[in-house]
C-alpha cells in the first residue's frame, strides 16, 4: 500500500517558501533601485569633501608668510588632501598653490559642476568596475567662495575602495531589512491567507473522504474578505453536494425497487393481456364497449414501465459518430412516424401529419445516427400526442454552430409543463405520461456537444436544436 503525502508540505515548493522567497527577492531589488542613486551620490560627495580639503590646505599656505613653507610641510598638506597637486582658478588669475614635482599624467578629468544625474549614475558604476588606478583631475567650485574654482590630481583607488565598502554596508543592511521585512510579510500572509487556506484544503481533502458525512463540512469563520466568501461558498456547494449525494443514493435504491416492481408488474399486466384476448371472444355488448378502454390502460401501463426502466438503467448514450446527411435523416423520420419505437413515445398507428423538411440539402453532421433518429422520433411524437397536423423543420448557420429549428402548429404546452419540460417524471402535459421524452432528447443532443431550447412560437410549440459548428462541414 503506497503511503501518501501529507496534505501540507512546507517546503521549497510550499507557497510559504515561495511568499518568503519573493519577499526577499522583492526587498532586494527594492534596495537595488535604491543603491543606485545612493552610490553615484556617495561619489560625488567624496569628491567634492576633497575639493574642501584642498581648499582648507590653500588657506594654510595663504596664513604662512611667502618663501617659509617646506617640502616637508607641502607633503603633509597634500597627504591630507590626498592629492598630487592643488590649484585655484579665479577670475583674473590662476595660482599653483602646491603640487609634487612631478604629478602623474591624469587619465580622466572631472568637472563637479557640469555632469547630470544620469551621468553621476554611470560614472559610479564605471569607478567601480574599474581594476586599476587610474589619475583623476577633479575641478569644483570652493564651498567658501563660489569664484574660486579648486582643481586637485588624485588617485582613483582609495575613492573606488571606499564606494566598495560603502557598498558592502549598504548590501548587509539590505540584506537585514530583506529577511526582517520578509518576516513580517511571511507573519501577516501566514495568518491571512495561507493558513486559512490550508484550513480549507484540509477540509476538502476530509470532505473528499467522506462527502455524505455532515460533521465535515466546512465551518466559515464569517470575515468578510475574499476568504471568508470562499469559505462561505465552499460551505454551500459541500451541503449542496451531500444533499445531491443522499439524493442519488436514494435514487439508486428506488431504483433497484422499480426494477423489481416493474419486472413484477409486467408479469402481472401479461396475465391481464391473456386474459384479455380472451374477453375479445365474448359477444356481450357491454363486453366489448370496454375492451378498447382496458386495452389501452393496458398499454399505457406496459409504456410507462418500459420507459421507466429504460430511463433507470440507461447511462450516458453511447454514440457511434458517422457522417450522415441531416436532409436525409429527418426525411426518414417523416416516412416513418406511423412506426411505434418500443422506447419512445410512440405515435398513434394512424396520423396525418404534414411533415415539411426545410433543411438546406447537402447538409452533413458528424453523429449517431440511431440516437439522433430518436430524438426527432420523439419530438415528433409529443407533437402529434398533442394534436399538431403541421411539423415543420428549418435550420440556420454561422461561423460557431448550427441550428435546427422544430416548429408545430397544435395547441402549444401549459406554463406548468414549460417549466418542467426537462424534469423527469415531471414535464409530461397529457395524463398518465412520464415526462422522459423530452429529458432523453435532451441527453443525446448534449452528448452530441449541442443543447436544446423550447422557443416561444405564435402558434404551437417550437424547439431549437443547437450543434457546435466544428462538429459539421457542408
Amino acid at each position: 500500500m503506497t503511503q501518501q503525502k501529507p496534505p501540507f508540505n512546507i517546503s521549497a515548493k510550499s507557497l510559504s517558501a515561495r511568499v518568503l522567497l519573493l519577499t526577499v527577492f522583492f526587498v532586494m531589488l527594492a534596495e537595488l533601485l535604491i543603491y543606485t542613486p545612493s552610490i553615484s551620490r556617495f561619489r560625488k560627495v567624496y569628491l567634492e569633501e576633497r575639493i574642501v580639503r584642498a581648499h582648507l590646505a590653500t588657506f594654510t599656505l595663504d596664513a604662512l608668510p611667502e618663501g617659509s613653507v617646506g617640502m616637508e610641510l607641502e607633503d603633509k598638506l597634500l597627504l591630507h588632501a590626498g592629492a598630487y597637486g592643488i590649484a585655484l582658478s579665479q577670475p583674473e588669475k590662476r595660482v599653483l598653490m602646491v603640487s609634487k614635482a612631478m604629478p602623474p599624467k591624469v587619465d580622466l578629468k572631472i568637472d563637479l559642476s557640469e555632469d547630470t544625474f544620469i551621468g553621476w549614475v554611470r560614472a559610479a558604476f564605471d569607478t567601480l568596475a574599474q581594476d586599476k588606478n587610474r589619475i583623476l583631475r577633479v575641478m569644483g567650485k570652493s564651498q567658501k567662495d563660489p569664484n574660486v574654482m579648486v582643481e586637485l590630481i588624485m588617485d582613483e583607488t582609495p575613492m573606488r575602495e571606499a564606494m566598495y565598502d560603502y557598498s558592502a554596508r549598504i548590501f548587509n543592511l539590505s540584506i537585514g531589512i530583506s529577511f526582517f521585512t520578509a518576516f513580517l510579510v511571511y507573519l501577516s500572509l501566514q495568518w491571512l491567507m495561507i493558513r486559512p487556506i490550508r484550513q480549507i484544503t484540509a477540509n476538502i481533502s476530509a470532505f473528499r473522504r467522506a462527502p455524505e458525512d455532515a460533521t465535515r463540512e466546512i465551518r466559515p469563520s464569517g470575515r468578510s474578505d475574499e476568504i471568508g466568501i470562499t469559505e462561505r461558498e465552499l460551505a454551500n456547494m459541500q451541503d449542496e453536494v451531500r444533499h445531491a449525494l443522499l439524493q442519488k443514493n436514494r435514487l439508486a435504491t428506488l431504483g433497484a425497487a422499480v426494477a423489481k416492481i416493474n419486472h413484477d408488474l409486467r408479469n402481472s399486466l401479461a396475465v391481464a393481456v391473456l386474459a384479455f384476448d380472451k374477453l375479445a371472444n365474448v359477444e356481450d355488448p357491454e363486453v366489448k364497449r370496454t375492451l378498447p378502454r382496458l386495452y389501452n390502460a393496458i398499454d399505457r401501463a406496459v409504456k410507462l414501465c418500459s420507459q421507466t426502466l429504460n430511463y433507470v438503467g440507461d447511462a450516458s448514450p453511447q454514440l457511434e459518430i458517422a457522417q450522415l446527411d441531416l436532409k436525409d435523416l429527418l426525411d426518414e423520420v417523416g416516412k416513418n412516424l406511423n412506426v411505434a419505437d418500443e422506447f419512445d413515445d410512440a405515435p398513434p398507428d394512424e396520423c396525418d401529419i404534414e411533415w415539411e423538411n426545410r433543411l438546406e440539402p447537402g447538409l452533413v453532421i458528424s453523429g449517431d445516427r440511431e440516437q439522433l433518429y430518436r430524438v426527432f422520433s420523439n419530438l415528433a411524437s409529443n407533437a402529434i400526442e398533442a394534436g399538431a397536423e403541421t411539423i415543420i423543420l428549418s435550420s440556420a448557420r454561422n461561423a460557431s454552430q448550427i441550428a435546427i429549428d422544430f416548429t408545430d402548429d397544435g395547441p402549444g404546452l401549459p406554463d406548468r409543463a414549460r417549466e418542467r419540460m426537462f424534469q423527469p417524471f415531471a414535464g409530461s402535459s397529457k395524463e398518465g405520461g412520464t415526462g422522459l421524452g423530452l429529458v432523453i432528447v435532451r441527453e443525446i443532443v448534449k452528448a452530441h456537444g449541442g443543447d436544446i431550447s423550447f422557443v416561444e412560437p405564435e402558434k404551437g410549440a417550437a424547439f431549437q436544436l443547437t450543434f457546435p459548428a466544428s462538429r459539421m462541414s457542408r
